[in-house]
């Protein structure tokens, strides 16, 4: 797996049957589902994207268990009219499930900030802030990871600024709310977003703040922090 700024680990349960997603250089890549529950009892319902090669032999319907690790990748898709941003967990890695114990939802992500940060405190009083993260892929590619913060973590998400670099870890969840429309009425959407846990300063020797996670390599200069102006989730 390449060593970069940008590493996740699921482990949970496939909830529907692998569906065909795109082929890209004459290899296909499926989507499917994947039930991962959090350390509260809660569960996150959170979308996949594996490579037809890592599939091949491999018994993965549904209810089976789903052990990976990746990246996460964004993607714009139109969707009515508008372009959205969208987030899939990337499966570069199968693992054994039955051996592994470790915490079954972790991020790890190096990138900069593409985005001033949205900051706001609840009715009840509780600190939220809002980040948009540019992190580097190969071949001068960039992800934009949609984040959320909470509390001290927050206040010190709010003083960040467009081009700085930080190191962050959390979890991929799915956060189910309601948008207001025009007329009155309300939708019911999924956001997804990483929730994060720890934040801090990144400097170009920095080295992982996860440390079970693989060793990463220094980040390279942000190539899509202009582009990541106009992600929108």
């Amino acid at each position: 797996m390449e060593e970069t700024g940008n590493l996740i680990h699921l482990k949970g349960q496939i909830c529907e049957s692998l569906q065909f997603g795109h082929e890209l250089f004459g290899e296909q890549f499926y989507v499917t589902t994947l039930r991962v529950p959090r350390l509260s009892g809660a569960e996150d319902f959170l979308p996949v994207t594996l490579s037809e090669r890592l599939i091949l032999g491999e018994p993965l319907t549904t209810g089976s268990t789903l052990c990976l690790e990746g990246q996460l990748r964004s993607y714009n898709k139109v969707i009515e009219g508008a372009g959205r941003l969208l987030i899939t967990a990337f499966a570069q890695r199968l693992l054994d499930c039955e051996t592994d114990d470790e915490n079954p939802n972790r991020v790890q992500l190096t990138g900069a900030l593409c985005k001033p940060p949205s900051y706001r405190t609840t009715p009840f009083g509780r600190e939220i802030a809002d980040l948009m993260l540019a992190v580097n892929r190969s071949y001068g590619k960039s992800d934009y990871i949609p984040c959320i913060t909470w509390g001290r973590t927050a206040r010190y998400a709010a003083n960040l600024k467009v081009g700085d670099k930080v190191q962050l870890v959390g979890r991929f969840q799915s956060r189910a709310y309601q948008k207001q429309l025009s007329d009155g009425t309300t939708l019911n959407k999924v956001a997804y977003e990483v929730s994060v846990s720890r934040l801090l300063a990144a400097k170009d020797d920095a080295g992982p703040i996860y440390h079970s996670l693989p060793q990463m390599h220094a980040p390279q200069p942000m190539a899509g922090l202009r582009d990541c102006q106009s992600a929108r989730p």
